[in-house]
């Protein structure tokens, strides 16, 4: 039996659609993970990216930052939180807010320190205050890479947030963990099939938020 055939199986299946273990009610659970998660780290990395990008300090210290966060295993930081904290929410939001801190964090710096500086000396020239500058003159230049990066956490954490399955949570993952233990592999190639959409779905939504936000001059001159 080919991929193919698993796939059209499991959506065909009107089980699959229905009940507390349905693609309906399992997609919500893991959209809700990967906008919480994706929501907190971004009250964390943005204020400090736009910063330390600001004022010029700091850069190493992110750089630092960002590399070990980024070696840290989820998987391996789930187990830990679970160990420590024991069933819930939090022990799957920390892991996955850890690997969603560090593009944003490092995007939003470089984002903010590669705006040219002539509209930001002439700025403060006219007396305008520091975060007038950031707010008026610096973020606006700088949001599209901004976006690049929260869309790159995004993705991450929607591909990560399957690992909530293994501390007894829902979501997509819940099939993929479910079907390996079942050796039904109907259900593991829907949930990765789910997955892989949720990704596209992702990019999607990034690609027209950024289209409403980004102003067509940076967008041409970009």
């Amino acid at each position: 039996m080919n991929v193919l055939h698993f796939i059209n199986a499991f959506f065909s299946d009107g089980a699959h659609w229905h009940g507390y273990d349905g693609i309906p009610t399992r997609l919500r659970e893991h959209v809700q993970y990967s906008v919480l998660a994706l929501a907190v780290a971004a009250a964390i990395a943005l204020p400090l990216g736009l910063l330390t990008g600001h004022t010029g300090r700091g850069g190493n210290i992110l750089a630092s930052i960002a590399t070990a966060a980024r070696a840290l295993p989820s998987f391996g930081l789930l187990v830990l939180m679970f160990v420590l904290l024991g069933f819930g929410l939090l022990p799957v939001m920390i892991p996955l807010v850890v690997l969603a801190v560090p593009p944003i964090l490092v995007t939003t710096y470089e984002a903010v320190r590669s705006v040219d500086p002539s509209p930001v000396d002439a700025a403060r020239g006219m007396g305008m205050a520091e975060s007038r500058i950031l707010l008026r003159v610096e973020l606006p230049v700088a949001l599209p890479l901004i976006l690049s990066g929260l869309r790159s956490a995004a993705i991450q954490i929607v591909s990560t947030a399957t690992i909530a399955a293994y501390v007894s949570l829902g979501g997509v993952g819940r099939y993929i963990v479910d079907g390996l233990y079942q050796r039904n592999y109907e259900k593991v190639v829907g949930g990765a099939t789910l997955v892989a959409v949720m990704a596209l779905a992702t990019l999607a939504v990034f690609w027209a938020v950024a289209r409403i936000a980004v102003s067509p001059g940076v967008r041409r001159s970009g």
